[in-house]
């Protein structure tokens, strides 16, 4: 499990390699990862948007921008949690994650929070490719 925390809200990432939607022949690797998002500050909190950078074996970047988080702008109030899973393809048999969200508080102040770096890794991540 990884973990981030940022002005008392934290984020924790569980990522799980799915060998069943994933082909070594076809070289298409398959992560889902499951996101707890902690409210444990004084404010009621609105995920707004998410900014992912996806990175492969081979350093290939992809960056990812959008509204919220599987069709959803969660919000917080303090105590509060919101869990989702999502996942993620890549060419290469391991790679990583990492990323943010942007909130605003019920003021209207906007603030980013950290996702923590996470490792996608398949059991094929070890083997030497030609």
């Amino acid at each position: 499990m990884y973990r981030a925390v940022t002005r008392q809200i934290e984020v924790t990432v569980e990522p799980n390699f799915m060998p069943e939607r994933s082909s070594v022949d076809r070289r298409e690797y398959f992560w889902s990862y499951r996101i707890v998002i902690v409210n444990s500050g004084p404010e009621t909190v609105q995920l707004r948007t998410r900014h992912w950078v996806i990175t492969d074996a081979t350093g290939r970047r992809q960056e990812v921008r959008g509204e919220g988080v599987v069709g959803e702008q969660p919000v917080l109030a303090p105590g509060e949690r919101f869990e989702y899973t999502s996942g993620v393809p890549l060419p290469t048999a391991s790679g990583f994650m990492t990323g943010s969200y942007q909130m605003v508080t019920e003021a209207g102040e906007r603030f980013e929070i950290d996702v923590p770096t996470f490792s996608l890794d398949s059991p094929d991540g070890k083997r030497v490719l030609n």
